[in-house]
């Protein structure tokens, strides 16, 4: 199992459990940059009773650690979650000793507001979609689709909520501290390229690494790798930055829609198909836009809720597999077929004798 940075524990404990249920041996490979709580779940796994080399966890970097695991013969499942160019890398090794593979990759969710949506919610759930984590979750919501009617009255209590977002980022200790850091300075500059190199749109919050010190507690934000919310109006869907995925608060752009069908379209309008997001007071339109929508989760008048017994996964470049519920223990198993003859010796003598010199003898082929 290689795990990512982003909830380093809570997603490597939702593959780990379904594992050991089926009766497996485990050996996690921890991101890099966040390995430590895994590793002390692993002793306190021991210490509940789980035999030695049953759950391992084996910290090291992906391109090497985590290569050689996937290329060892005895590795007859791999599960993995990450970006959709590692899940390619690696499901070529995978694929190449027939062992099972399950990938939870890129995502680049849409979040779409019809016009009847309640349009303070919508503004709270897009917000929380957007930058719960400072945007480095799979399901983000990254392309806010608003239709025309309400975009302008959408965006103006929108663009507030941002500001009251980045006003309050202070010190990460600190409980008043509305969003934290970037991962490292390596994913700052990542995303901070991204933002400079688009073709199109119109920033309108945000766009640029913080610096100086916070207006809630005077903290340095030198200290770590700070980004604002950042928000990007009328994004060609053509752009890089409309398709790719940025894993970041910087990545949210804007664009409005006309009907049903023209939102639908520009939600499908990307390779990737993890999370979706609808908001509407309407639920048969909400039913019927879900089973449109070319995503492995959707999520109505809410965001990130995720439930143990729903499955987890992507569709198109997002991934392979699901997680969570029934979905991932069968994925950990093997199904068997034994069949037995119950019949007595002396009926099996008779009718399974393919090759009798009786008379009338069966005959195959």
């Amino acid at each position: 199992m290689n795990k990512p940075f982003n909830h380093p524990l809570f997603i490597a404990l939702k593959k780990i459990a379904p594992a050991l249920a089926a009766g497996n041996s485990v050996i996690v490979k921890p991101s890099e940059l966040a390995p430590i709580s895994v590793l002390e779940f692993a002793e306190m796994a021991a210490e509940a009773g789980i035999p030695d080399g049953i759950l391992s966890v084996l910290p090291g970097y992906g391109r090497t650690t985590g290569t050689e695991l996937v290329s060892h013969p005895l590795i007859r499942k791999v599960d993995i979650t990450a970006g959709t160019a590692t899940g390619r890398a690696l499901g070529s090794i995978v694929g190449s000793n027939l062992a099972s593979f399950t990938a939870e990759l890129g995502g680049k969710a849409p979040i779409l507001i019809f016009d009847d949506a309640d349009i303070l919610s919508a503004v709270n759930g897009a917000a929380f979609a957007s930058f719960i984590a400072s945007g480095q979750t799979c399901v983000s919501g990254t392309r806010l689709i608003i239709q025309e009617s309400v975009y302008d009255a959408f965006m103006e209590l929108f663009l507030e909520k941002v500001v009251s977002i980045t006003r309050r980022m202070g010190n990460p200790m600190n409980p008043q501290s509305t969003m934290g850091s970037i991962i490292s300075p390596h994913h700052l500059r990542r995303i901070d390229e991204t933002v400079r190199r688009r073709s199109s749109g119109t920033i309108l919050a945000g766009g640029e690494p913080m610096r100086g010190t916070s207006t809630l507690d005077g903290f340095d934000f030198s200290q770590g790798s700070f980004y604002p919310p950042t928000v990007i109006a009328d994004v060609e869907i053509e752009d890089g930055v409309w398709k790719e995925e940025v894993f970041g608060p910087s990545g949210l752009q804007c664009i409005c829609f006309k009907d049903e069908e023209h939102g639908i379209s520009l939600a499908n309008y990307c390779q990737y198909g993890l999370g979706a997001g609808i908001w509407t007071k309407d639920l048969s339109r909400a039913h019927r836009v879900a089973e449109r929508l070319e995503s492995g989760l959707v999520w109505v008048n809410t965001h990130h809720r995720n439930d143990p017994s729903s499955p987890w996964g992507g569709m198109k470049e997002s991934g392979i597999g699901r997680e969570n519920g029934i979905e991932a223990l069968e994925a950990y198993s093997q199904s068997k077929s034994v069949t037995v003859n119950t019949a007595a010796p002396e009926e099996s003598r008779v009718k399974d004798d393919w090759f009798s010199e009786q008379p009338n003898g069966k005959r195959y082929g």
